[in-house]
C-alpha cells in the first residue's frame, strides 16, 4: 500500500507539472500600459533560440543573457551568426524550410498508387531527407537565399540518385553533388518531394504545380476553386488526352479561367516530371510531353530552366518579398501584418546589399524592434 502511495504521489506530480502553464508555454512578461517594452534578455534569449533551433537556449546563450548584454545589437548579432553555423539549425530548415514548402512529414505521404508506382514508398524518406540537407547546408554556410531556385547542387544517396537518373552515386550514404541543373534537378523547382506532394495518386497536376509556384513561392493569394467543378481524371495512361489538354480543357469554363491563368502556365512547365518527380519525355500512355507555356504576364516558358530562369529575373523581387515574409512570420511566431512592410522592406534592402546571403535576413530580424519588444498589456491593435 505504501508503494502504491508513492506511486500515485509521483503520477499526481508529474501531471501537475507537465501540464503547468510554465511547462506548456513560452511565457513572457508584458509591461502594463500601451506602450511596447524591450523583452529581458533571458526572453531574449528564449526567442532567438526558438528561431533559430526549436528548443530552449544552450549553455552559451544563456552565459550571455546573464551577463546582461544579449541585448547589445553586436552581441546578439554574434550569437544568431554562431547558432547558424551549428548542426542543430538543421531544425530551422525541417520546422521553417519544409512548413514553407508544404512537405513537412513527406516522409509518411502514402497517398501514391502502388500499380503506378511501387518505387515510390521506399524513396519518401531519402526525397524528404534531400529537402532537408539542402536546406540546412544552406542555412549553416551561409548560402544565397536565390540559390533556392537557382542551386546547381544537390544532396544524394544511391537510390535516390538512381531515382533521378544521375550517375556516379551509389550506395546508402549522402553526398554533395555539383552540376545537376542538366539533370532537371538543382533548387526546390527540381525537389522530388515538392513535384510528387504537388500531383495527384497516379497522374501529375499542373494546377497543383502551379498554384504551389504562384502562393508559395510569389505569395499570389487566389481564391479557392468553386465547389461543383468536376474533378479530372485520376489516370492518364487511360484516357485519351493528355493531361495538360484536360487542364485546358477543364479551365475553359468561366468560373475557372480567371484564376487559372495565374497558374497553369507554371505548372505546365514542369510536365517533364512525373508524379513521383522522375524526369519524363513521355506520359504513362506514351504521349510526348509539352513544356512550353505563357505564364500570366504573357511571358513564354519553356521546361523549368525557363521557369527558373523566369523566377529569378522577373519575378525576383516578389519571390524576395515572400520569402521575407515567411521566415519573419516564423522567427514572430505571428501572422505578418500591416505594420510589418517597413521590416519586410529592410530585409529585402539587406538582402540585396549582402549578396543575398541568408544571415542578412536573419541579422535584420532578430535585430527588429518586432522581435525585441513586447506589446504592452493595454495596447490596442488596428493591424
Amino acid at each position: 500500500m505504501e508503494h502504491e502511495s508513492i506511486e500515485s504521489a509521483i503520477r499526481l506530480t508529474l501531471g501537475r507539472v507537465l501540464t503547468a502553464p510554465a511547462f506548456l508555454y513560452r511565457a513572457e512578461s508584458a509591461p502594463s500600459g500601451d506602450q511596447p517594452a524591450p523583452v529581458t534578455d533571458w526572453e531574449l534569449a528564449t526567442r532567438l533560440s526558438f528561431f533559430l533551433w526549436s528548443s530552449p537556449p544552450d549553455d552559451e546563450l544563456r552565459a550571455a543573457a546573464a551577463s546582461g548584454r544579449l541585448h547589445q545589437p553586436e552581441v546578439l548579432t554574434a550569437q544568431a551568426q554562431r547558432m547558424l553555423r551549428d548542426p542543430r539549425v538543421r531544425r530551422l530548415a525541417s520546422e521553417f524550410a519544409t512548413a514553407w514548402l508544404q512537405i513537412h512529414g513527406f516522409e509518411s505521404l502514402d497517398e501514391k498508387s502502388e500499380r503506378h508506382f511501387p518505387t515510390f514508398a521506399k524513396l519518401r524518406a531519402p526525397l524528404y531527407d534531400e529537402a532537408l540537407r539542402f536546406f540546412t547546408d544552406l542555412f549553416q554556410n551561409d548560402g544565397s537565399v536565390l540559390s533556392i531556385l537557382d542551386a546547381d547542387y544537390t544532396f544524394l544517396n544511391g537510390p535516390l540518385a538512381e531515382h533521378y537518373g544521375i550517375p556516379g552515386v551509389t550506395g546508402p550514404d549522402w553526398h554533395r553533388v555539383e552540376g545537376v541543373k542538366k539533370y532537371g534537378r538543382g533548387g526546390v523547382l527540381g525537389l522530388g518531394a515538392i513535384l510528387a506532394k504537388e500531383s495527384g495518386a497516379s497522374r501529375t497536376s499542373p494546377i497543383l504545380r502551379g498554384n504551389w509556384v504562384a502562393e508559395v513561392l510569389l505569395g499570389d493569394r487566389l481564391p479557392p476553386p468553386p465547389k461543383d467543378v468536376p474533378r479530372l481524371p485520376e489516370d492518364e495512361a487511360t484516357e485519351t488526352l493528355t493531361i495538360r489538354q484536360l487542364v485546358e480543357k477543364h479551365t475553359a469554363d468561366p468560373r475557372c479561367a480567371g484564376c487559372h491563368v495565374h497558374i497553369d502556365g507554371y505548372g505546365f512547365t514542369l510536365e517533364g516530371f512525373d508524379a513521383i518527380g522522375r524526369s519524363r519525355s513521355q506520359d504513362l500512355a506514351g504521349r510526348s510531353i509539352d513544356t512550353r507555356a505563357k505564364v500570366y504576364d504573357g511571358t513564354t516558358v519553356e521546361g523549368v530552366d525557363g521557369l527558373r530562369d523566369y523566377l529569378l529575373n522577373q519575378q525576383r523581387s516578389a519571390f524576395l518579398n515572400q520569402f521575407g515574409r515567411k521566415l519573419l512570420g516564423y522567427a514572430l511566431g505571428r501572422a505578418v501584418v500591416l505594420s510589418d512592410r517597413s521590416l519586410l522592406a529592410q530585409i529585402q534592402q539587406q538582402l540585396e546589399k549582402n549578396h543575398f546571403q541568408f544571415s542578412a535576413a536573419v541579422e535584420t530580424i532578430v535585430n527588429s524592434r518586432q522581435f525585441r519588444e513586447i506589446r504592452g498589456r493595454d495596447m490596442v491593435v488596428n493591424d
